[in-house]
């Protein structure tokens, strides 16, 4: 993803880009797993099998989130939620958590591969996006703990707003990282960015 000039915007080094000033921060975000749960909530046997397999009850509403210690539960659509590991480490587990939730009338399915994410925070994080992507950024109408998947340039995407932070996930097909990467960019370049080192989830 790194260009070969690496004081260019749309480098991946670490560093300060643009102005002096900072007004956004970009970290490219590792997570140890994402899994794609599906199913009908509404049926006791699956949401009760969702609860025993991952100790979380997975947000109805949609745009929600829900999270435990090890866990986010992103709401993808009715049937569908994006299940997020914290940290680096990987379940063990997949094979017969996907197995359980097959035979609870579910399907899980391991999307660790196919997603790259970045961490956007700062003053104008919520400038930088809505350049990109139609959604609203307001806190009003995207609060703490919110998600909605949405288009980003060219690009479909996936936002999550982080609570206790001014700060938003941005996750992206893999294919396309490099495309979103330059996007991001070239929208926080007149801001002044940060690239930090990388991190997990």
């Amino acid at each position: 993803m790194a260009d070969e000039n690496v004081f260019a915007i749309g480098a991946a080094m670490p560093g300060h880009y643009g102005p002096a000033t900072t007004g956004v921060t970009l970290t490219e975000t590792g997570f140890g797993g994402a899994w794609n749960v599906q199913g009908d909530a509404r049926r006791p046997q699956f949401a009760g099998e969702v609860r025993r397999l991952f100790d979380i009850a997975l947000p109805v509403a949609p745009n929600t989130t829900a999270r435990n210690q090890t866990l986010t539960a992103l709401w993808l659509g009715p049937a569908s939620w994006l299940l997020v590991v914290a940290g680096k480490v990987a379940p063990e587990n997949f094979d017969a958590c996907r197995d359980a939730l097959d035979a609870a009338g579910g399907a899980l399915f391991d999307v660790t591969a196919s997603r790259v994410a970045w961490t956007v925070a700062g003053p104008h994080a919520a400038t930088v996006l809505a350049k990109s992507c139609p959604l609203d950024f307001h806190p009003r109408a995207f609060p703490e703990d919110a998600c909605a998947q949405s288009m980003f340039g060219q690009v479909n995407a996936l936002v999550y707003r982080r609570a206790a932070s001014p700060a938003f996930t941005l996750m992206v097909g893999r294919s396309f990282a490099r495309d979103a990467w330059h996007a991001l960019c070239r929208s926080a370049a007149p801001y002044g960015y940060e690239i930090l080192p990388a991190r997990f989830f």
